[in-house]
């Protein structure tokens, strides 16, 4: 069950961020002790909650969050300091693109799938991929190990606000929103939508690809859904305080 913890600021988004992270580990869109979630804290977006570096998604509560500058240089010194990776990615995520509050970097394995492909194009063919349609970036130059450099340069791809799903060429997938929830949603949803394509693509068959105007409509209607997410991320944290995990401790 929650519990309050007045010495540590910010407890609800580390409690919904901790949930994020038991449930992106129940369904394996993580991978080993590597990808990082973080949350940002302050009006500017500088500072951010993530992940303690190479902790398993599956054990992550909410206390073990550590806070993070993307403005301090001496962050990647010390006792908590983020993974280096971590740090050139989301400092620069957090830095340069201020819509993104909340941002989660995976390499589940159909989204990379996705990543790997010649054409990493996500196309409308069905709902959940149509909520997709035209707001989703794709990455095309990898450049290594996201360190500060990688980092800058990915955060600069995210230059319209109506984008926020990254396709990260031979690398993974990156999530942007305003909020845990949000977030959370349109990864599982991302993930999901990029399963039924792979497994389409297996079958050989011509794909069934919806017209452009009925998949942005799509796409709008499923943005202007009450509370989907809000209901989704608080139904994952009823089952895992049934379930008496410490995720919220």
């Amino acid at each position: 069950m929650k519990q309050d913890r007045p010495n540590l600021d910010h407890w609800e988004a580390r409690v919904d961020l901790a949930a994020a992270f038991r449930w992106t580990a129940r369904l394996n869109l993580h991978e080993a002790v590597a990808n990082h979630f973080s949350l940002a804290i302050n009006d500017s977006g500088t500072k951010f909650l993530m992940n303690p570096n190479q902790m398993h998604f599956s054990r992550i509560r909410a206390s073990d969050l550590i806070v993070v500058d993307a403005d301090d240089p001496d962050a990647l010194t010390g006792p908590n300091a983020p993974d280096p990776t971590a740090w050139g990615l989301h400092g620069a995520i957090h830095r340069h693109v201020p819509h993104a509050r909340c941002a989660m970097h995976c390499h589940s394995i159909f989204a990379t799938v996705l990543a790997s492909l010649a054409d990493s194009r996500l196309p409308a063919i069905d709902q959940n991929s149509a909520m997709f349609y035209d707001r989703v970036v794709i990455d095309e130059d990898y450049g290594g190990l996201a360190f500060e450099e990688e980092g800058e340069r990915c955060a600069a791809l995210f230059t319209d606000p109506k984008r926020k799903v990254m396709v990260m060429g031979n690398h993974g997938v990156l999530v942007i929103g305003a909020t845990v929830a949000e977030t959370f949603n349109r990864l599982f949803y991302f993930e999901r939508s990029a399963e039924t394509y792979i497994r389409a693509l297996q079958t050989g068959q011509p794909l069934r690809v919806l017209p452009d105007d009925v998949a942005e409509k799509t796409a709008a209607e499923i943005e202007a859904y009450p509370e989907q997410d809000i209901r989704h991320l608080a139904e994952l944290k009823a089952i895992l305080d049934e379930e008496g995990s410490n995720y919220s401790n």
